[in-house]
């Protein structure tokens, strides 16, 4: 095999939620190029980045995943930065502050990888990743043919991006930032970190990040909250006081519990406001009949 593998790996472990099951192979490539081979040899992978907006079954998955924790290198080039899908993002923002480049601030205080954040369109205080996107080299599982992407082809929207509806694994990515003097850099991150204390839960409470999109100029915080969702549990997993669109696994939660509680949050909004919620949370691997239910309820797919 192209790289090295660990067998019946606890993916909790590997969650900011810590909530999964056991992958049955969890592989761990150091280069695009093995990222590649394995893209193209193993049968319908998972792949998975820092794991900060999924949702990883407690019965763990059939397939075997891909950790890209390891494809961590970044390089600058004057303003432009190239970035494998494995570099955590606030490791990023930190590198471009010290070299007094704007455009990655917002990123500072996220637990996600490169990859996820062009996969969702990662933004927030105003910046969005598609504001410093250049361009992208992705592998197609359909045509197992390693494709150039510029920033049109990303179709980029709020919290999406081509990414969703086609079969590509992200492998590095490009992006222009803009030279600023660096302590106004500076000043925002730290803005931005205050504002993620006070309006999310800390890491040291598992949870990953908000549970439902925002609706077309709306807050789903704010219908949530109107709703009384907060404090709501469902077995280990708990609506956190402080904000209504987020979940924290409070104790040793399970993928189930979880998605009771997103499902019993989803109609709660329904209910009063007849709007329905999307969720930004994903699932992945086994689900249980009931899960399946669930899912295919907030997803539409009834």
């Amino acid at each position: 095999m192209v790289c090295d593998y660990i067998e019946n790996y606890e993916l909790k472990n590997h969650t900011t939620f810590k909530i999964g099951g056991l992958a049955q192979r969890a592989f761990f490539p150091t280069t695009v190029e093995d990222l590649c081979e394995l893209l193209e040899t193993l049968k319908n992978p998972i792949v998975l980045g820092c794991c900060s907006n999924v949702l990883i079954s407690s019965k763990g998955v059939e397939q075997d995943v891909i950790l890209t924790s390891k494809l961590n290198n970044f390089e600058f080039d004057n303003n432009i930065v190239t970035a494998q899908c494995g570099v955590k993002v606030p490791m990023l923002s930190k590198a471009a502050e010290e070299k007094g480049l704007s455009g990655f601030e917002f990123m500072i205080g996220f637990p996600g990888s490169v990859g996820g954040a062009v996969y969702m369109n990662a933004s927030a205080h105003s910046q969005a990743l598609s504001d410093t996107f250049k361009a992208c080299r992705v592998f197609d599982m359909d045509s197992k043919k390693v494709l150039d992407l510029n920033k049109d082809e990303l179709k980029f929207g709020y919290r999406s991006s081509v990414l969703q509806e086609k079969n590509y694994v992200l492998l590095d990515a490009k992006f222009e930032l803009r030279p600023l003097p660096k302590e106004e850099i500076t000043a925002v991150m730290q803005r931005n970190l205050e504002f993620r204390k006070d309006k999310q839960p800390s890491l040291v409470m598992p949870n990953v990040g908000s549970i439902f999109r925002n609706p077309p100029n709306d807050s789903a915080g704010r219908l949530l909250e109107k709703a009384g969702v907060k404090g709501l549990k469902e077995g280990g997993a708990q609506v956190w006081l402080g904000h209504a669109n987020f979940i924290v696994n409070v104790e040793n939660a399970t993928s189930k519990d979880v998605s009771l509680l997103i499902n019993k949050m989803y109609n709660m909004v329904k209910e009063k406001y007849t709007i329905e919620l999307v969720p930004e949370v994903k699932y992945i691997g086994l689900k249980s009949e009931e899960e399946e239910k669930l899912w295919d309820t907030m997803l539409n797919k009834k």
